[in-house]
């Protein structure tokens, strides 16, 4: 992993409802949650959540699929992993 993509995807994951969707879907495995879910469960607006999941998405931190009309979001492990590994061996690229 490069600096420039660990910087976006801490800068996604460093407000706050970013860091609690991201948590919450973390938790919840490779099956993840709509949209609507996770409005829900974050007590936010769908069309608010719609937006942090974009982010999240462009950052690389999320993954969308889509079924019908419903998109549903989980956690990119593989990116999520890569990112902890370049904190953890100090920021040296792979």
């Amino acid at each position: 992993m490069d600096k420039i993509k660990a910087i976006g995807m801490m800068s996604a994951l460093a407000q706050p409802t970013r860091l609690d969707v991201f948590l919450t879907l973390s938790r919840i495995g490779p099956e993840g949650l709509s949209v609507g879910e996770l409005a829900k469960l974050m007590e936010t607006l769908p069309n608010s959540m719609s937006t942090h999941l974009a982010i999240l998405a462009r950052a690389g931190v999320v993954t969308p699929s889509r079924v019908g009309r419903v998109v549903t979001y989980a956690v990119d492990p593989d990116a999520a992993k890569s990112l902890a590994v370049f904190l953890l061996e100090g920021g040296r690229e792979a």
